[in-house]
């Protein structure tokens, strides 16, 4: 059922992930420089990873389970990534290498938003299956 509010919640979740980092600085160096998401190799690669599982777990609407475990991996990974942007910024003093924070670390917070939404849907379609298969 690709037409369901989860698909809409974990196409935000890709767009966001997929796109914004590369057009959103996440933090200006000390020489004024704009930093993206594209000159950290890492960070990138999350980035990518979030925005496929979450395209992936669209596909998976036969088995709401798996969604639901995919959008949970999602969710940690997401969680690493605000774990190291904030690492990042809180644990390099003064003006060595972060010299403003943007608006791109907080990405991962609105991901996490948006997929946790996706897994209520997910429970409440669960449910719902539940209870007409108690029906019969």
């Amino acid at each position: 059922m690709i037409q369901r509010i989860q698909t809409f919640f974990l196409v935000i979740v890709a767009l966001l992930a997929g796109l914004l980092p590369f057009v959103l600085y996440i933090w200006i160096d000390v020489e004024g420089a704009k930093i993206f998401a594209e000159s950290e190799l890492g960070i990138s690669v999350a980035f990518y990873v979030s925005a496929a599982l979450a395209l992936i777990t669209i596909f998976l609407y036969k088995n709401r389970q798996n969604q639901f475990v995919m959008n949970r991996l999602n969710i940690i990974l997401n969680l690493f990534l605000l774990g190291f942007f904030v690492y990042r910024s809180l644990s390099l003093s003064g003006e060595s290498v972060i010299s403003e924070k943007g608006i791109g670390m907080l990405i991962p917070v609105f991901s996490i938003v948006f997929l946790v939404l996706a897994n209520r849907a997910i429970k409440k379609d669960e449910d719902l299956v539940k209870s007409v298969d108690r029906l019969r």
